[in-house]
């Protein structure tokens, strides 16, 4: 390469060729732009961006000299990631630059190494966003950063569209401001907007203009299915999933190392157990990952898959991003992905090197499934993947940062806002919401001026604003970062040996003696003392699988749009892939009874059984979507005519069922869809004011309102629920006004409802011709709905009976 000849010769010593995309990032930093890396997983990104960074900081800063201080932040979503990318970039580092140093922060980092760094910061730190932020603390903080150059953001995909990509916005609007000429490059492998992806992670207005390389390497992606036996003509959620269990067995037994993934953690529970009940001989050479398990455990499944020792590996999205497990040759993905990136991310953990083909293999659980398969494959090689948006100026997020710069050697009012619209999600901030913001900071907002501690920053004679109150301090910084969850408690052995953590909504249902199944052990119940749930192995054969919370994901629109393509080829006669063969018997039958839906039709149908009328509307917007369209539809149906209808909701589509008769001419025309008052409507016809209340439960701890705790010292979560819902109606009685109940509304209105894509996918629907379908029995894409409702009410054991009786029923009718 061009530049510094340490870099170049390090590059021939290996007899490395460089691609033609990272000698394209090499000339754009010595340009001293800042950009955005796109390129396939295991492509060589991370030496793309650190070799260039590098060669441009020993032009500037020749090594001999001695130590430099800190010079580059890397910043990466994930702990297990960190760790990896030290190994990395220390390489090249120890043989150009001996004398610099490299060093790890983030929550796992030890209370000495935090010291060590604290009396003298290295060249190069490896860090998350919450650590970062926790740097900005600091009372000397300002010293101690700005001689920043270069900040690399790894996956930044995984982090635009959340609050922990805004609070690393607000840290690079920080820096630039101690070092104006700041470089930051963002990496990514899967992200469908990337152009507005740069624009978020630069900043607006950037100068020089940022760089956006995409990076072009011949690298197969192999997407293929795992199709059933005999999928059937009628199939609902999870119906194949166990009938799955011993082909992916076989799948593992032809592999080498294989990383199994699940969306859920309770499925990877599940998943984990089915594998060892077909072969009991693999324990201690399969594992379980997943967030709740203790740190050690975790630790040792990773470095099993980095040495090829552990056949396979049980995992969720805690094993989704970039860390470099070179012996995993292949992925399997247990049900749906629901998006296009998260399958083609989880695909690229295969194969990750150059040259080497990365092979995704999706098991479906239902015939819904299989064609999703031959959808999402489609999808992939046509480059229909996700946009990411991050959110619009979160001021939970905004109040936690004034209070962390005011701690970090203070701020004045001036200064500070014209810092914070340089980031992208506060550029349309006005001074007016800003100015509320601080006030809240100062004062507590028009509520709590009486209280103290809501009192955390104060202005001084200079106008600088400070924390002067160290328990506000202390609080301030253990309360830091945007990932809000419910309490969790420990679970252990008697002995003490920690297993992980559980969510403590899922231990307080359980009794003395109770079975449940939790880190690939099944484990008896004993009691709860000191927020640890103690446990022992049960001798029992059966038990419960914990659920988390968030364990419904949603179709993202590309794969749903992509779906729709895949039905219209089945409904043309054209069964060419080899899913949409596997699911001939269910979309014939949907078609000779009722229609297949397609990108330009609308399929509704009607159904009359003994429990009233129903009817069935397919749009494919996701759940969430569903969810919203459902309870809108249903109340505007019983504006006219008092109604209470049923609802149930699935990825596909919506049942609204009624006792009593409807008219579903309001539907068929139309005039249902109409956007007209779409917002007024929406929240007439949910609990609007419980939705909000549940969010602002998490803004009130993002903006530091309630606290967790101390360590050792944790709250519960009804303490907390307590707390945040005491300040939610203490703002709605005394402080209207108050911006944080804005936003909560808002929050439920674009992310819990998706109110923008709901917005659009009522514009498709009235765009759509209408296909209605007045069934005599129940159709394919009904059933799935039909059991969604039966599940709520029923046992397992009643609904496989409820279900049987139908299935005869309806074969019976079609014989006579």
């Amino acid at each position: 390469m061009a530049g510094h000849p340490l870099v170049a010769g390090w590059l021939a010593e290996r007899g490395w060729t460089a691609f033609p995309f990272q000698q394209e990032v090499w000339q754009a930093i010595a340009e001293g732009r800042s950009g955005m890396l796109h390129a396939t997983t295991g492509s060589g990104k991370t030496y793309a961006v650190w070799l260039g960074m590098l060669d441009a900081l020993l032009r500037r800063h020749p090594h001999g000299r001695g130590a430099e201080p800190l010079r580059v932040v890397w910043l990466t979503p994930m702990r297990a990631l960190a760790s990896d990318t030290a190994k990395a970039l220390a390489e090249p580092l120890r043989a150009l630059a001996p004398n610099w140093t490299l060093g790890l922060r983030t929550g796992d980092t030890p209370s000495a190494e935090r010291a060590r760094q604290d009396r003298r910061m290295p060249t190069v730190l490896v860090t998350t966003p919450e650590s970062l932020t926790l740097m900005l603390t600091r009372e000397h903080s300002r010293e101690e950063l700005c001689g920043v150059e270069c900040v690399v953001v790894d996956e930044w995909h995984e982090l635009i569209g959340s609050k922990r990509g805004v609070q690393a916005q607000l840290a690079l609007a920080r820096l630039r401001r101690l070092h104006p000429g700041l470089v930051a490059w963002g990496l990514s492998a899967t992200l469908g907007n990337l152009e507005d992806a740069m624009r978020v992670l630069c900043g607006p207005d950037p100068e020089p203009p940022p760089r956006l390389v995409r990076g072009k390497i011949d690298k197969t992606l192999i997407i293929d299915t795992l199709i059933p036996p005999d999928p059937g003509k009628y199939s609902w959620a999870g119906h194949l999933g166990v009938r799955m269990q011993l082909p992916v067995v076989e799948e593992i037994e032809r592999s080498g190392t294989t990383l199994v993934f699940t969306n859920v953690r309770s499925q990877a529970e599940i998943w984990y157990q089915l594998l060892l009940e077909a072969r009991p001989q693999w324990a201690g050479h399969i594992a379980l990952h997943h967030g709740s398990l203790d740190r050690a455990t975790r630790e040792w499944v990773e470095q099993g898959l980095k040495e090829g020792t552990l056949r396979a590996v049980v995992a969720t999205s805690s094993l989704d991003l970039g860390v470099d497990f070179l012996p995993v040759e292949r992925v399997l993905q247990v049900g749906s992905a629901k998006g296009v990136a998260r399958m083609m991310q989880r695909a690229g953990r295969s194969g990750h090197a150059p040259g080497r083909p990365s092979r995704v293999t999706l098991v479906p659980t239902n015939t819904m499934e299989i064609i999703e398969a031959a959808a999402a494959r489609w999808a992939a090689h046509a480059g229909r993947v996700e946009r990411r948006q991050p959110p619009d100026k979160p001021l939970d997020v905004l109040v936690q940062h004034i209070v962390t710069v005011a701690l970090g050697g203070g701020f004045t009012a001036d200064e500070l806002h014209a810092e914070v619209v340089t980031a992208w999600s506060y550029r349309t901030l006005t001074r007016a919401e800003f100015d509320w913001a601080l006030a809240f900071c100062e004062r507590g907002g028009d509520s709590l001026g009486a209280y103290p501690e809501y009192h955390r920053i104060v202005a001084g004679e200079d106008g600088v604003y400070r924390v002067k109150d160290s328990g506000i301090a202390r609080r301030h910084r253990l309360g830091i970062g945007t990932i809000v969850s419910d309490a969790a408690i420990q679970v252990k052995y008697l002995s003490g040996a920690r297993l992980g953590t559980m969510e403590e909504g899922f231990i307080a249902r359980l009794k003395a003696g109770d079975h449940f199944f939790f880190a690939g052990r099944l484990l008896e119940f004993i009691r709860v003392r000191d927020m640890a749930a103690y446990v022992r192995k049960a001798t029992r054969h059966k038990g419960t699988v914990p659920t988390w919370m968030g364990s419904k994901m949603s179709l993202s629109t590309e794969l749903s749009d992509a779906v729709l393509e895949m039905m219209q080829t089945a409904a043309r006669g054209n069964f060419v892939e080899p899913e949409l063969e596997a699911a001939r018997p269910m979309l014939l039958t949907q078609q000779r009874l009722s229609k297949i839906p397609t990108p330009t039709t609308l399929l509704v149908e009607g159904f009359q059984s003994r429990e009233g009328q129903h009817l069935y509307i397919y749009p494919f917007a996701g759940r969430n979507v569903h969810l919203g369209l459902a309870s809108l539809l249903a109340w505007r149906l019983a504006r006219d005519k008092p109604n209470t209808f049923s609802i149930s909701i699935n990825d596909y589509g919506f049942e609204l069922v009624s006792a009593e008769p409807f008219a579903v001419e309001p539907v068929t025309s139309g005039a249902v869809f109409t956007a007209t008052d779409l917002l007024p409507d929406v929240l007439a016809s949910l609990n609007s004011t419980e939705l909000a209340q549940r969010r602002f439960r998490e803004i009130a701890r993002v903006a530091g309102l309630v606290s967790s705790g101390y360590p050792g010292q944790p709250k519960s979560a009804r303490q907390l629920q307590a707390s945040s819902a005491l300040f939610y109606e203490v703002f709605r009685k005394y402080d209207a006004g108050n911006l944080l109940l804005s936003q909560a509304e808002n929050e439920v209105l674009s992310q819990e409802l998706e109110i923008s894509r709901l917005g659009e996918t009522l514009r498709r629907m009235r765009e759509k011709k209408m296909d209605f379908a007045a069934l005599k029995h129940p159709s394919p894409m009904s059933v799935p709905l039909m059991v969604e409702r039966f599940r709520e009410k029923l046992s397992t054991e009643q609904l496989s009976q409820r279900l049987d009786r139908i299935l005869r029923e309806m074969e019976g009718d079609e014989k006579a």
